[in-house]
């Protein structure tokens, strides 16, 4: 009757540390502020900013997930990553199919 379990002592349950934290931060703020400075300043192309924030926006995508949704931990590591990976990879073949047919309508129309 006066038994008291501690569910969950003595195992971090798949939280990160400190320094994977701080280190998720700080790659977060420096993907964030490169596009800012980029934009701000106008040092690149149009074009050449658009390709600069879609990249830097996956990069950030994946330290959010790395660092903060802890996607390599966990038995299931693998599996989550491999799923991530196939909706990326549907998602890329969606939108990239999209833009060539809209494409390819405008010059046939």
């Amino acid at each position: 009757m006066g038994q008291h379990h501690d569910h969950g002592a003595g195992h971090e349950g798949g939280h990160g540390s400190l320094k994977s934290y701080v280190i998720g931060f700080i790659m977060s703020i420096v993907l964030t502020i490169i596009p800012l400075v980029v934009v701000m300043n106008d040092m690149m192309s149009k074009n050449g900013t658009i390709v600069l924030i879609l990249i830097l926006a996956v990069l950030q995508f994946a330290v959010q997930l790395w660092f903060f949704m802890h996607l390599k931990e966990g038995e299931n590591a693998k599996w989550n990553i491999a799923a991530l990976l196939f909706a990326i990879l549907i998602l890329v073949v969606v939108v990239a199919g999209s833009i060539w047919i809209m494409a390819y309508n405008t010059v046939a129309s």
